[in-house]
């Protein structure tokens, strides 16, 4: 639900003309669903001049109807939820398909105030229109309220918001294909990680939620795109993909390694490469560079190939310090945890050595929320993050729901 306040006078027909090609060209390139639908009640909210705009979506598996909140009185990030089989106006409008219009909503016994007193927000016209995909199946609602002018709800307006739900409606449903395309991706990719992980971890969930989540800070603290931040934390849990071709006598061996049992150990980073070489998915071409090369070092020690420097892809250099870190402070088979301090000045001490400057610069950054990992607490910097894998850091949000 997008709440906004009025900021253009009254749209000539020759504007709402322009937003409409404008809609039509910014909706059909935008495979984000949270993206879209706020492209979507911007566009709705301008041309028919509205205080509010809500875009309720069918989630058919939990028979409810879901809505965020963009902006609106400290409700960001906040899920509403409608049972569909309830008596509320997106409910019935969801089921039946048919276009309510209210001219006065609180003396209508349909409509809900629940929403209304959590937002502080007056209701007095509404219109809720049905989102249909090409074949007439009801994906969900538009709804609108309060015209800034004061007047009711007409027919032209009910014909300009059925003519934008149907424009919105194919992006709609490609969006959401997309995003439940990714999201089996990413848990793909989290179980093939647990796959390699779990055989030397004692909380293989905690290391890759640690990794994830100190790349992800990492990254940003770096001056990468949120987009780019992203990639790099749903990649990270890869970067071990290889050890599935090591021997449980290697990988679990309590003691020091011999030379000949350390070269068989450096080979996981080999093993990994040949495992994720030639993808043709970002995730997983990012995750390439971060198995094939985490264990090499700035100054040129490092293995399998002895890059120096910059040669070493940055996915690599970041994962390099977020997987040290973590491993210095939790126990495996062969080791005691490290205290959290001590991991940090080991993390300052190899700077220019084993790890980027640059990237050690960023960890001092982030360390007063990497700290709160390990002391079982949440750091803020969580809340920036979005679409994620069950275990990784996801948006904290409250949520409304109305039976």
């Amino acid at each position: 639900m997008t709440e906004f306040k009025k900021e253009n006078p009254k749209l000539t027909a020759d504007e709402k003309l322009n937003l409409l090609v404008e809609f039509g060209a910014r909706i059909s390139s935008e495979l984000r669903l949270d993206k879209l639908l706020d492209i979507i009640a911007r566009q709705i909210t301008r041309m028919l001049d509205v205080g509010r705009c809500t875009i309720y979506l069918k989630d058919v598996e939990r028979n409810e109807l879901w809505s965020k909140i963009a902006q609106g009185r400290g409700l960001e990030h906040t899920e509403i939820r409608l049972p569909l089989d309830g008596n509320n106006i997106a409910a019935i409008v969801a089921r039946n398909g048919e276009t309510i219009n209210l001219t006065n909503a609180y003396e209508d016994e349909r409509f809900s105030m629940a929403i209304d007193m959590v937002t502080d927000f007056r209701t007095h016209t509404l219109l809720t229109i049905p989102l249909k995909n090409n074949n007439g199946k009801v994906l969900g609602v538009f709804q609108v309220a309060n015209k800034a002018d004061g007047t009711a709800f007409d027919k032209k307006d009910e014909g300009i918001l059925l003519l934008l739900a149907t424009l919105a409606a194919s992006s709609i449903e490609i969006a959401k294909l997309y995003q439940d395309v990714h999201v089996a991706q990413l848990e793909t990719i989290y179980r093939l990680a647990v796959t390699a992980e779990y055989r030397d971890q004692q909380d293989t969930r905690a290391h890759l939620k640690n990794i994830s989540i100190i790349s992800y800070l990492l990254a940003l603290a770096l001056g990468m795109t949120k987009k780019e931040a992203e990639l790099i934390k749903n990649a990270s849990p890869l970067h071990d993909i290889g050890k599935v071709a090591l021997a449980d006598n290697i990988l679990l061996k309590p003691g020091r390694l011999s030379p000949e049992e350390f070269e068989i150990m450096k080979s996981h980073t080999i093993y990994g490469g040949r495992i994720l070489e030639g993808a043709h998915s970002k995730v997983l071409q990012v995750a390439h560079k971060m198995s094939l090369y985490h264990h090499e070092k700035w100054n040129g020690t490092g293995y399998p190939k002895g890059l120096k420097g910059e040669e070493i892809p940055l996915e690599a250099r970041i994962i390099t310090v977020a997987d040290v870190f973590d491993a210095l402070c939790v126990s495996r088979v062969y080791k005691k945890a490290w205290k959290t301090e001590d991991a940090y000045l080991h993390i300052l001490s190899e700077s220019g050595k084993a790890f980027d400057p640059r990237i050690v610069a960023a960890f001092k950054k982030i360390f007063p929320s990497v700290r709160k990992l390990y002391t079982n607490q949440t750091p803020a910097e969580e809340n920036t993050t979005t679409q994620t894998l069950p275990t990784q850091p996801g948006i904290t949000q409250s949520k409304i729901s109305l039976s």
